[in-house]
């Protein structure tokens, strides 16, 4: 499924109905959408202001890959940051989707980036 800014609520509610036919359910479902929603407001604002989400089910496991076509992060950068400060209002995503999803790969470079994640199945 494309998104793009100003599609966000409408690629949650699909992605809610996906994930709760696959049996993500409570806490676990929210999670994941949470997780979803931050990833593709990552790409929408730092990707070029669309993206493409992919979800698939693999051994028990609801899977989600986000892919923009943005300028991939910074040089240098690493994905084992603390928390963002308590007033930080930004920078939160990444680490968001480290805490509520499994296996969080990050693939990135000078034509966007590939943010994969799995959903935890109750």
């Amino acid at each position: 499924m494309s998104f793009a800014r100003g599609r966000l609520a409408m690629l949650r509610g699909a992605v809610a109905e996906h994930a709760a036919r696959e049996g993500l359910a409570g806490p676990f479902l929210e999670d994941f959408v949470l997780a979803v929603n931050e990833i593709s407001a990552n790409a929408v604002l730092h990707g070029g202001g669309h993206g493409r989400l992919r979800l698939w089910s693999y051994e028990g496991r609801l899977w989600c890959e986000i892919t923009d076509h943005g300028p991939g992060l910074p040089p240098g950068w690493t994905g084992d940051r603390p928390p963002p400060a308590v007033l930080d209002h930004r920078g939160r995503g990444l680490w968001l989707t480290r805490t509520l999803c499994d296996d969080l790969t990050i693939v990135s470079g000078p034509g966007g980036t590939t943010v994969t994640f799995a959903g935890r199945v109750t």
